[in-house]
């Protein structure tokens, strides 16, 4: 008897040093978070913090118009440019404000999303929208013949490519209605079922994959630039990170003091790119980069793309209808749609990669219906502004978070301001139109590297022996880059002889994240493997959770200020997007599962109860009534 009592004293002790070890794992992994997404960092540091998150947002949507522009056949006038650029982060300002605080409640900025540019891009190179030979004042004095000819500046130049406008605006606005209410009547949520660690890996990962192009481009045209500033971005943010520097600060009780900060690990993209800006110009007065449009190192000059600051207007307020009344046809719908698709299962795979970033638990169901419940809504509001995109949210800026280990919802509300009044300002939001090319693409070089791992970083669920996951990860990174490149070198492959159906196929086979994560979706779930293989186990154990560190930053995802009056409404545990809805609890810990659900929630009935007959996980329950 006496060595079965030791026997389990010491197996009881040795499960106690096991838990304090994780315990003390966790710690060490948050510590690495200077800001967790519930701290404030004080306002000067928010101030800094935010700017940088703005210039990520701002270098990444600035493509967009520009990739825009030749379609509406403007590719040449820097006015229209510059209006769309404002009218962008305007209303993505406007959604981020609102996503931060009542949607996903993380740290996302909302941003243009190129998710809806293949498909926009396709409608505008059907029959009926092609552009006309646009010529100068000058040049229209001296021909003759000027049928399928418009003249810049003039009433029929305005209409030209406003109507182009107005049909990706009309599209936009409809198509918007689906992601609307794939997120609020809980779809997307039912969706959490099937996605595990083998699917949010490849739909996070293969996005950085898939934009090398985009970065490889910028960066080509200056290299040495280019890798300057990557290379300082990791000098900063790697070899530099514990060196600190005095800052004056103040607290009320203390007065002024001196704190010692990092510098270096919180700013590396902000003091890379304003230390490179600078050399740029150096070279530029000297003359070191070449004057001729076209040559090497040209676009590495800071005097380039001046006209963008001299044309724009010095404030300017973006209104809904500001091209005119939308219009609406069935074949741009359909292909907007196929794009939103693809965007909110890329925003899932976001959502995930933020929180873990960020040091915050994965997000529960309610908190991803409402994230992508006001994302339908932002591509809503940013096609009745005429952005001529959508929102979403911004990758480039879960990497940022990454660099600078900075994941407060605070400062974004310090980007929302910076998005809001740089909207308005046209001189001043056209400044960061001069950023040279080379610089950007230095940045993604490393923000491109950065999401990629995140997605990468989600397999540390999966038991990576297992020849299944392999298949599955495989496959799904393999055919997300390959069959999309094909299908960009061969677009009139696909002619079913129906261009509405050419246009889906054409936006689903080409776009890189939401065929790997269709990929990975459909092996993950059909392939045979045990939960605890395929991640599952360990994945969902963070969710049921019931740790008092848990619940305290589970409390992120709630709505502010009415979450316990909402919880006293029975109706809202009907409401996919309410927290009521739905609460994960451990049916193996019964006590402190049954302390877990509210005083309210008892008195209207609600009961925990087993759901393995739903195909959730062994060992979970959910409360439902």
């Amino acid at each position: 008897m006496e060595e079965e009592n030791n026997f389990e004293l010491k197996e009881e002790r040795h499960v106690e040093i096991v838990e304090v070890e994780e315990s003390k794992e966790k710690d060490d992994t948050e510590s690495t978070i200077l800001f967790k997404v519930k701290d404030n960092p004080p306002w000067l540091q928010c101030f800094v913090f935010g700017l940088q998150h703005f210039l990520v947002m701002f270098t990444a949507t600035l493509t967009i118009p520009f990739t825009l522009a030749p379609a509406l056949c403007v590719g040449d006038d820097n006015n229209v440019k510059a209006e769309l650029i404002s009218t962008i982060v305007f209303v993505s300002g406007i959604i981020t404000l609102v996503q931060v605080s009542l949607g996903v409640r993380l740290p996302v900025v909302q941003a243009g999303t190129f998710a809806l540019m293949v498909p926009s891009l396709a409608i505008l190179s059907l029959p009926q929208w092609r552009c006309p030979t646009v010529v100068s004042p000058e040049t229209a004095v001296n021909l003759t013949d000027t049928s399928n000819i418009v003249t810049r500046g003039t009433p029929a130049y305005t209409e030209m490519w406003q109507s182009r406008l107005r049909e990706i605006q009309g599209a936009i606005m409809v198509a918007s209605t689906f992601e609307i209410l794939l997120g609020f009547t809980g779809l997307i949520g039912l969706m959490l079922r099937f996605f595990g660690p083998l699917v949010i890996s490849p739909t996070v990962s293969i996005l950085g994959l898939a934009l090398f192009n985009t970065a490889s481009n910028l960066a080509s045209k200056q290299w040495w630039i280019a890798i300057l500033t990557a290379v300082l971005i990791v000098i900063f943010a790697q070899y530099m990170k514990n060196i600190l520097f005095p800052c004056p600060s103040f607290k009320r009780k203390k007065g002024c003091y001196i704190s010692w900060y990092p510098v270096f690990q919180a700013f590396p993209v902000l003091l890379a790119m304003v230390i490179t800006w600078l050399i740029c110009g150096i070279l530029t007065v000297t003359n070191v980069f070449p004057k001729t449009p076209g040559h090497w190192g040209y676009e590495a000059r800071t005097d380039t793309k001046m006209d963008v600051l001299n044309n724009a207007d010095w404030i300017r307020l973006p209104y809904p209808g500001q091209w005119g009344r939308p219009t609406v046809s069935i074949s741009s719908v359909i292909g907007i749609i196929a794009g939103l698709l693809a965007s909110a299962v890329e925003s899932v795979g976001d959502y995930y990669a933020c929180a873990r970033i960020s040091g915050a638990p994965p997000p529960p169901s309610h908190a991803v219906n409402r994230g992508i419940g006001i994302e339908g809504l932002g591509c809503l509001i940013a096609g009745a502004f005429g952005s001529g995109n959508g929102t979403t949210s911004a990758t480039v800026n879960i990497g940022a978070i990454g660099v600078t280990k900075c994941g407060s919802r605070r400062v974004i509300y310090y980007t929302v301001g910076y998005m809001l009044v740089l909207g308005l300002l046209g001189k001043f939001g056209a400044l960061f139109v001069a950023i040279p090319d080379p610089v950007i693409g230095g940045i993604f070089l490393v923000l491109f590297g950065m999401i990629t791992a995140v997605g990468i970083s989600s397999l540390q669920y999966v038991d990576l022996n297992s020849s299944r996951n392999l298949c599955v990860i495989g496959l799904s990174f393999f055919i997300g880059l390959t069959v999309p490149e094909w299908v960009k070198a061969n677009p009139s492959s696909i002619h079913t002889g129906v261009q509405t159906v050419d246009n889906v196929f054409y936006v689903l086979l080409s776009t890189n994240n939401f065929l790997a994560g269709l990929v990975g979706f459909i092996l993950d779930n059909t392939l045979p493997g045990t939960d605890k293989e395929r991640g599952i186990e360990m994945w969902t154990s963070q969710l049921s959770s019931t740790s008092p560190q848990s619940k305290e930053t589970a409390e992120i995802y709630d709505i502010p200020f009415i979450s316990s009056w909402l919880a006293k409404k029975r109706l809202c545990y009907y409401l996919p997007f309410c927290p009521a809805f739905r609460r994960t609890v451990t049916d193996t810990q019964s006590t402190s599962s049954m302390e877990e659900l509210t005083e309210n929630e008892l008195q209207n009935g609600i009961k925990p109860y087993t759901i393995s007959d739903m195909a959730k996980p062994d060992g979970v329950a959910v409360c439902e009534l």
